[in-house]
């Protein structure tokens, strides 16, 4: 399934590197600097450093959650935990459970929890 979405893309990118070959100079303005690249490389470039861009705020945009998430996993252990322990407590106030001799059922009473 990724396949069919992700090679019509590609494609797309090779197509434009092919066909856009001429050479452009980029300049930084306060700078007497140049860079002269063919203007695929120049736009492919510049969209992924916006994409890492954008990519680097939602990531960081998702930092609070991710930790609240992680704080919220560690109580649900905890609490997962102290049942174990409450569950544990529990069998043992009601003692061994006496084994059944063939098959005669012996009733149990067992406290309210």
């Amino acid at each position: 399934m990724r396949w069919i979405l992700l090679l019509p893309l590609l494609i797309l990118l090779v197509l434009f590197g092919l066909s856009n070959r001429e050479e452009v100079a980029l300049r930084l303005w306060p700078f007497d600097l140049a860079w002269v690249t063919p203007l695929s490389v120049a736009v492919l470039l510049i969209g992924a450093v916006c994409f890492l861009f954008g990519a680097l705020v939602a990531w960081m945009a998702s930092l609070p959650h991710r930790r609240r998430a992680r704080r919220m996993e560690d109580a649900a252990r905890a609490m997962e935990a102290e049942l174990a322990d409450f569950r544990a407590a529990a069998a043992r106030q009601v003692g061994p459970v006496p084994p059944s001799g063939g098959s005669s059922l012996v009733a149990l009473q067992r406290p309210a929890a």
